[in-house]
């Protein structure tokens, strides 16, 4: 997970996970994290900066991954998004990644892309054609951004964790609040344990204390097996 401001100005956000444990997917993990920094405040548009976060990947991948050894694909699905700081019209750019939670008041919306990009990482294996997909994000509205670990944990019985509908169950919150619901639900429908890591992240689009100006609030959290 990664935050960074850009000079048009925006807010711009990025939430990543990368295939496999151990060295290797820090690694990874790192040279997306760096180039999205470097990249955020250079590029106008997040097609762009995903262009400039691929290429990092692609050329360092050898020098991160265990490709020796480890001869599988390596990836990494990701969202970033774009907050303009005038006006309420957001944008996110989703590579592969479970779709982001919309909640504004008692109503949560899943943003499914339109036309979903390939994840981070393939390469040569296929060309981008990478496309936004715009939504609005007024005052009071959060936007709930999290890692398959969360969707994909399961109860005792098998049953995958129905995170949109749990959320849409919760009272109206804080992002803290909101966060400390999901983790204690999400241990609970596991039976206290959970086999992949699971993050989250949490933004809230507050009224500004000054003309023209919006305050975002993020709230982090992360869960490990």
């Amino acid at each position: 997970m990664a935050v960074a401001r850009a000079d048009h100005p925006c807010t711009r956000v990025l939430i990543g996970d990368v295939r496999g444990h151990g060295l290797a997917s820090i690694g990874e993990a790192s040279v997306v994290m760096g180039a999205f920094r470097e990249g955020a405040h250079r590029y106008d548009t997040l097609p762009e900066l995903v262009t400039a976060v691929e290429d990092s990947v692609c050329r360092n991948l050898d020098e991160v991954a265990d490709t020796a050894h480890d001869v599988d694909e390596h990836f990494i699905t990701a969202i970033m998004v774009d907050i303009p700081d005038q006006g309420p019209q957001a944008e996110l750019l989703n590579c592969g990644h479970p779709p982001p939670l919309l909640v504004r008041g008692d109503q949560v919306t899943v943003l499914y892309s339109r036309r979903p990009a390939p994840p981070l990482g393939l390469c040569a294996l296929c060309v981008r054609k990478d496309s936004t997909d715009p939504f609005t994000l007024e005052p009071g509205d959060m936007l709930l951004l999290y890692t398959d670990g969360v969707i994909e944990a399961r109860s005792p019985t098998g049953a995958f964790y129905p995170l949109a509908e749990r959320v849409a169950a919760f009272p109206p919150s804080s992002p803290d609040a909101l966060l400390h619901h999901i983790h204690r639900d999400l241990l609970a429908h596991t039976g206290g344990r959970l086999t992949d890591d699971a993050a989250f992240l949490i933004i809230e689009r507050t009224p500004s204390r000054h003309l023209h100006r919006p305050h975002l609030m993020s709230r982090a959290g992360e869960s490990s097996p």
